[in-house]
């Protein structure tokens, strides 16, 4: 199921305004992936200090993405952005093994948040153009998101440098 058909169930017009969070540790590549969302230059991105904001327009959809920095003196900051979020996006760096369980705190975490309970949740496996990228499978089971029962998810292998995985799901408009 792609992400702009969960957002069409979720929303009765797709006029409306759909709020993401995007969240993730730093260096997952929120930022680049965000850049390329809204079809702006990825040649260039510094750590995100605090957030971005951007609003994109994606098959009659608004989406306002908000990007929260990942460093972890911000990550307890995340929750004062969790209001009204119609849809949490996490993206992981795929090919950084070291930081799995690490991530896998993290979203454990977020799922466990009451502000975000039911929420669909988008994880996109970053950086699948890096040769020591772990599969989209490998990380799924490495998670143990064959638990989550509370929500719709789905994980997406994707490049946000090359936009490879993005576009499958409708948000890119390429």
């Amino acid at each position: 199921m792609g992400l702009l058909s969960v957002l069409r169930k979720l929303k009765s017009s797709p006029e409306q305004e759909v709020r993401i969070l995007l969240l993730g540790l730093d260096n997952s590549g929120k930022t680049t992936l965000l850049k390329q969302l809204a079809s702006e230059d990825v040649s260039h991105i510094t750590p995100t200090q605090g957030f971005n904001i951007k609003s994109v327009q994606s098959q009659g959809f608004r989406l306002n993405v908000w990007d929260i920095g990942g460093q972890r003196k911000i990550r307890p900051y995340w929750r004062n952005y969790f209001e009204n979020t119609d849809l949490l996006i996490y993206v992981i760096d795929s090919a950084d093994r070291k930081r799995f369980e690490e991530t896998g705190q993290e979203l454990a975490e977020l799922m466990e948040e009451e502000k975000l309970s039911m929420v669909p949740l988008l994880i996109f496996a970053n950086k699948q153009d890096l040769l020591t990228a772990a599969p989209a499978a490998e990380i799924a089971e490495g998670l143990n998101l064959h638990t989550i029962r509370d929500r719709i998810w789905q994980i997406q292998a994707c490049s946000a440098v090359t936009a490879e995985g993005v576009q499958v799901l409708g948000l890119s408009q390429y």
